[in-house]
C-alpha cells in the first residue's frame, strides 16, 4: 500500500527528466573556456607562395571563427589586414610579401574563446610564375537565373593586369573562347549569351611575366521556369472533410513547390502563413469551417529559383 504514491509520481518524474533532456538541447553550450588550436602557418613559416591557407581545429559547439592578420605584429600593429567571421576552420588569402601575425577565436551565439596566440609568418618575395589568383565569385558549381554577373577575383602582388577567360567546353579551343580579355582589375560584369554551363579561370600578368591559370571555377546559367503543376486531388468542386490532402504532379526539374491557399473570394490569402514552401508534391490542410469554400493552386522552383506559371485555380468546399 505504501508504494502506491510512489507509482503516481512516476510519471512525473519521467516528464521531468524528458524536460531537463529537451532542455540541454536548447541550451547553447559554453566555449568560452574551450582553446582554439591553430595549425597553419606555424610560428616562423617562411613562404615563397603569396596564397596563404590559413588553418586551425575545429572547437565543438563553435558557430563561427574570428580570424585576424595584422602587419608586423598584434604588439605593435602597423596595419590590419585581415578581418573576418567565417564558419569553417579553414580560409585562404593572398598577401604581399612582409612578416605578418595571425590569430582566431571561436564564437557561437552565446559565448566565445580567446584569441589564440598570435603565430608570426614572413612571406617573400618571389616572381609572379610561382604564384596562383585566387577566385572569389561567382562560387564553384554555382547556378544562377540572372542572365548578368560579376567575376571577382584577389589581387596578386606584382600583377599590372588580369586576364579572364570563359569558356564553355574547357578551354579545349583557345581561338573560340567565349571571352578572353585583360582588365586592369579585380572584377568585371559579364553577360550570359545563353543558357548553359560555363567554365572560367584567371590569370596575373606584368610586361615581362604571366602568373600560372587559376582554379577553373564552373557557373551555369539557367533562366527556364519548369513547368506548371497540375493539380490532381481533390478534385475541382468537390466536398471534404478535414484535413484536406492537397495533391499535384511533380514538375520536371522543380526542386521545391510553393502552395498558394485563398479564402472563398479566391484572391485573399487563407492566412499570413500563405503561400507555403514544400520540397513535396503534397501538403496537409486542416483549416476552416463546415460549409465554407477554399480556393488553391500551386507553382514549382528549380534549384536556380526560376518559379513555373502557376496550375489551375482550383476550389474545394469543406464538409
Amino acid at each position: 500500500m505504501k508504494l502506491r504514491p510512489l507509482l503516481y509520481l512516476l510519471p512525473i518524474l519521467f516528464a521531468g527528466i524528458n524536460l531537463l533532456s529537451s532542455c540541454d538541447d536548447i541550451i547553447e553550450p559554453s566555449i568560452s573556456k574551450s582553446i582554439v588550436n591553430p595549425e597553419a602557418p606555424a610560428n616562423q613559416y617562411v613562404s615563397t607562395n603569396y596564397n596563404i591557407n590559413f588553418w586551425w581545429d575545429p572547437v565543438n559547439h563553435a558557430l563561427t571563427y574570428h580570424l585576424q592578420v595584422v602587419t608586423p605584429t598584434f604588439a605593435a600593429p602597423g596595419n590590419l589586414i585581415l578581418d573576418t567571421v567565417i564558419a569553417a576552420n579553414k580560409f585562404s588569402f593572398t598577401m604581399s610579401p612582409g612578416n605578418y601575425q595571425w590569430r582566431v577565436m571561436a564564437e557561437n551565439g552565446s559565448s566565445q574563446t580567446a584569441y589564440s596566440t598570435p603565430k608570426s609568418f614572413t612571406i617573400a618575395l618571389s616572381s609572379i610564375t610561382q604564384q596562383t589568383v585566387l577566385l572569389n565569385a561567382p562560387a564553384n558549381n554555382s547556378l544562377t537565373n540572372q542572365s548578368s554577373t560579376t567575376f571577382q577575383w584577389g589581387s596578386l602582388y606584382g600583377a599590372t593586369q588580369y586576364r579572364l577567360e570563359i569558356d564553355t567546353n574547357n578551354f579545349a579551343n583557345a581561338n573560340s573562347l567565349v571571352l578572353n580579355q585583360a582588365y586592369s582589375g579585380q572584377q568585371v560584369n559579364f553577360t550570359f549569351p545563353k543558357n548553359q554551363a560555363y567554365q572560367w579561370r584567371v590569370r596575373a600578368e606584368n610586361d615581362t611575366a604571366q602568373s600560372q591559370w587559376s582554379a577553373i571555377n564552373i557557373v551555369t546559367f539557367d533562366n527556364i521556369p519548369p513547368a506548371a503543376p497540375t493539380l490532381i486531388s481533390p478534385a475541382n468542386a468537390a466536398t471534404v472533410s478535414l484535413p484536406v490532402s492537397l495533391q499535384w504532379n511533380a514538375s520536371a526539374t522543380a526542386v521545391k513547390y510553393k502552395v498558394y491557399i485563398f479564402q472563398s473570394d479566391s484572391v485573399t490569402l487563407y492566412n499570413s502563413s500563405f503561400p507555403v514552401q514544400v520540397t513535396t508534391t503534397s501538403y496537409s490542410f486542416n483549416l476552416g469551417t463546415s460549409g465554407s469554400k477554399v480556393y488553391w493552386k500551386v507553382t514549382a522552383f528549380d534549384a536556380a529559383g526560376n518559379e513555373s506559371a502557376a496550375s489551375t485555380l482550383n476550389n474545394f468546399v469543406l464538409q
